[in-house]
């Protein structure tokens, strides 16, 4: 066998040798961590549920080092909202506020179609059992479904309860989902 046809074999025998490892698909890593989530808003999630025609969205984003979270609310045909929050419990059921998206606002504020509400929350926004919690303590509830954002509305007019517009317990409401990692 001459020299150059020795070589050749050489090299083709490396390359089989190496050409397993180029092919195989690379090692997966352990998946990004969840940072963002979206809730959408109707009446048909309320507890108890209403007809009212109502329909929002909800989208946060949780920062790299998972010390703020993002927020935007949107709500439309809806009337009077007085205020917006995320509560902690699982769907069908009613919970504390945790955190507010919006509000107090005086009652009987007319019709909303478009942003409610958008800004930053911190560990030092929170309330209720969460008070004094890291933000963390949100993340873990939101990736596990254990929270919803709620929009109340109040017409201002005695009683209350009595019509879309007028619901001062929630009109509007969705229970939060991770949406990806990005």
């Amino acid at each position: 066998m001459n020299a150059k046809l020795a070589s050749t074999m050489r090299l083709i025998a490396i390359i089989g040798a190496f050409l397993p490892l180029a092919l195989s698909p690379p090692a997966l890593a352990d998946p990004p961590a969840a940072k963002n989530f979206v809730a959408h808003l109707s009446g048909t999630e309320e507890v108890p549920e209403n007809n009212c025609l109502g329909q929002g969205e909800a989208i946060f984003k949780l920062n790299a080092d998972a010390t703020q979270l993002s927020f935007r609310v949107i709500a439309s045909n809806i009337d009077n909202v007085v205020q917006s929050h995320i509560h902690l419990a699982p769907a069908g059921t009613n919970g504390p506020i945790v955190l507010f998206l919006y509000g107090l606002v005086p009652s009987g504020g007319g019709s909303q179609n478009g942003v409610l509400s958008e800004g930053t929350a911190t560990a030092d926004d929170l309330i209720g059992p969460l008070t004094g919690q890291p933000l963390s303590a949100l993340v873990t509830n939101l990736k596990a479904g254990n929270a919803y954002v709620n929009v109340h509305t109040n017409d201002g007019v005695p009683p209350s309860n009595t019509r879309c517009g007028d619901i001062p317990g929630g009109e509007i409401r969705g229970q939060i989902q991770t949406a990806g990692p990005r």
